[in-house]
C-alpha cells in the first residue's frame, strides 16, 4: 500500500486522518509544519502528500513552489472552498483539491486516482509507448521525445500531452482535460489554457501557429501529427 506524507497543523485533526488512514492500510507519516514536511520529503521517498493548506508559518502555495523544486511527488490539497485558490494552488503543481469538511473515504478517493496516474510499474501507469507523427510519448518512464529530441516537461505538462496523444485526432472539452487530468470537475479552464500554452512552447509552436495541438473552437483541443492534417 502507498506511503502517504500527511502535513497537518491541528493536532486532533492529524491524528484522526492518521489513524484512518493507517486502518485503510497505508503506510503514514504525520507532519505537524510546512519545513519538517519539505526535510521529510528530502530524507525518504514517499508516494503522495497530503498537504493542508491553512498551516500557519508557510503560504500553501508557498510549500507547493519550494517542493517543486526538487520533487515530483503527487500532491492532494486539502482546504475550504476558495474557487481562486482552488487554481492557484493546482497552477502551483498540486494534482488534486478535497474541500473541507471531507470524509477520509473521499480523501482516499482521490489519493488513489492520483496514485493511479502517476505511480509506474506494473499495476500502475501504462508501458505503452505512443506515437503521433514526430512525436513520442513513454508513458512508462514519462518521457515524451519530439523528432528525436527529449522534452523538459513539468509532471502536469506530460501527464496533459499523454492524455492527447492516448486520443490522437479526437477534440476533448477543456472541461473533460481538467476533470481527467487535473482529477477535478468544477470549471478550470484557465489553468487548461496555462498548461497548454506552456507546453506548446515546449513543441516549438504556438495557438496562432499549431503543429500538434490545436484548438477547435467552441469544442476543445485535439493532438493531431502535422501530416494528418489537409
Amino acid at each position: 500500500m502507498a506511503k502517504v506524507l500527511l502535513v497537518e497543523d491541528d493536532s486532533s485533526v492529524r491524528s484522526a486522518l492518521h489513524s484512518r488512514l493507517s486502518d485503510a492500510s497505508y503506510t503514514v507519516r504525520g507532519c505537524e509544519t510546512a519545513l519538517e514536511a519539505l526535510r521529510a520529503v528530502l530524507d525518504e521517498p514517499f508516494d503522495v502528500m497530503v498537504l493542508d493548506l491553512g498551516l500557519l508559518e508557510l503560504d500553501g502555495q508557498d510549500v507547493l513552489e519550494m517542493l517543486r523544486t526538487f520533487s515530483d511527488i503527487p500532491v492532494v490539497v486539502t482546504a475550504r472552498y476558495d474557487e481562486h485558490e482552488i487554481e492557484r494552488v493546482l497552477g502551483s503543481g498540486a494534482d488534486a483539491y478535497v474541500v473541507k469538511p471531507f470524509s477520509v473515504e473521499l480523501l482516499i478517493a482521490k489519493m488513489t486516482a492520483v496514485l493511479r496516474r502517476t505511480v509506474s510499474g506494473a499495476g500502475g501507469m501504462r508501458a505503452d509507448v505512443l506515437r503521433v507523427g514526430g512525436l513520442l510519448v513513454d508513458a512508462a518512464h514519462r518521457q515524451a521525445f519530439l523528432d528525436g529530441s527529449r522534452l523538459d516537461l513539468s509532471r502536469k505538462e506530460f501527464d496533459l500531452l499523454e492524455f492527447l496523444a492516448w486520443r490522437p485526432g479526437v477534440v476533448v472539452p477543456r472541461s473533460e482535460l481538467f476533470k481527467q487530468v487535473w482529477l477535478q470537475t468544477y470549471r478550470g479552464e484557465r489553468t487548461v489554457d496555462v498548461h497548454l500554452s506552456w507546453l506548446r512552447r515546449k513543441l516549438g509552436e504556438s495557438a496562432a501557429r499549431p503543429r500538434y495541438l490545436h484548438t477547435v473552437r467552441h469544442a476543445g483541443i485535439k493532438l493531431e501529427a502535422p501530416e494528418a492534417l489537409v
